[in-house]
């Protein structure tokens, strides 16, 4: 249903990924948590909003800076013929909806001046397709979780013939690690010792009201993602998967949804009320969104650490 496209600047160690519908736009909701988000659309994507569609997604790092990608990403799509033709002879107009990271102290190259890296990277991104799910890549490439390493992350379940699937730039001030120990909050929601296989040493172990490994600087953090649902949703329901899919940031960072973060989670699904909408099933899919969205953050931030560590997983490298 979605297309993932990627691309990063090692140099300036930041990164754009653009989420694009595989057959026309998405029906689209979003839900915004923390005190510090860099948004683009989000109100035309609200529950008051006339279509609620989005023709791509775009996360980004760069805090306001990266915003500039969605606007590469509406022109390249335009210039296509994609997006609404409100009057005849004008050019369309696509809705991108996008979110930004803050990965501007991560000691990458930003005197950029006038020119931000971002459009350009939304550009090539659109030209390159990623095979890889989790890791540094994309949005998630300067990312950082606490004192540690930060990624993209992509973990997806099944209920009832509906494919839910979630995308995430882990960009956190809360660690994903319990303390004393190299388990993660979201160990419960590994699958065959996909992420090391760690567990918590103890039940009795006491949990401090902070970890010690959060993020030292205020107002650098940010979670972004999308959560995908393969069956048609009404408005309310997408809205409704969308608040819950945060929780799934709960489960895995310790603290979350922070006066320093901007979390921001979209819900996509294919457009068409289809059947009326089930209370229950709306429940059962946004907490199995919820659980996607704890693993993709536990598997990005894992993938993103094997990827530099000369050993995975001792100690987890610190940035």
């Amino acid at each position: 249903m979605l297309r993932i496209h990627h691309a990063h600047d090692p140099r300036i160690r930041t990164g754009v990924t653009v989420l694009l519908p595989g057959d026309g736009p998405l029906s689209c909701a979003v839900d915004v948590r923390g005190g510090g988000s860099a948004t683009r659309e989000t109100e035309a994507m609200g529950p008051d909003a006339t279509l609620g569609i989005a023709h791509a997604v775009v996360l980004s790092g760069g805090s306001v800076f990266g915003l500039g990608a969605a606007d590469a990403v509406a022109a390249a799509l335009s210039a296509r013929g994609e997006g609404l033709t409100l009057v005849p002879g004008t050019p369309p107009v696509p809705l991108v909806p996008a979110a930004c990271l803050y990965d501007l102290n991560n000691g990458g190259a930003k005197g950029w001046g006038e020119t931000p890296p971002y459009a350009a990277l939304a550009r090539t991104a659109l030209e390159t397709a990623h095979d890889a799910r989790s890791g540094s890549l994309g949005a998630g490439y300067g990312a950082t979780a606490g004192a540690w390493r930060g990624g993209f992350g992509v973990a997806d379940a099944v209920y009832e013939g509906a494919t839910v699937t979630a995308h995430v730039a882990v960009n956190a001030i809360g660690s994903p690690l319990m303390p004393g120990g190299d388990a993660f909050w979201a160990w419960p929601f590994e699958r065959g010792g996909e992420a090391g296989g760690a567990r918590p040493g103890g039940a009795d172990r006491p949990v401090p009201a902070l970890p010690p490994d959060i993020k030292g600087g205020i107002a650098t953090a940010t979670c972004l993602g999308a959560v995908s649902v393969s069956t048609a949703q009404t408005r309310t329901a997408l809205r409704r998967i969308a608040i819950m899919a945060q929780d799934g940031l709960a489960r895995a960072l310790r603290p979350s949804h922070a006066p320093f973060d901007g979390d921001t989670l979209f819900a996509l699904a294919p457009r068409g009320e289809g059947s009326a909408e089930d209370a229950y099933t709306t429940m059962a899919l946004g907490a199995l969104a919820a659980d996607c969205v704890a693993r993709a953050v536990m598997l990005g931030c894992w993938h993103a650490e094997a990827g530099f560590a000369p050993t995975v997983r001792e100690g987890m490298a610190r940035t």
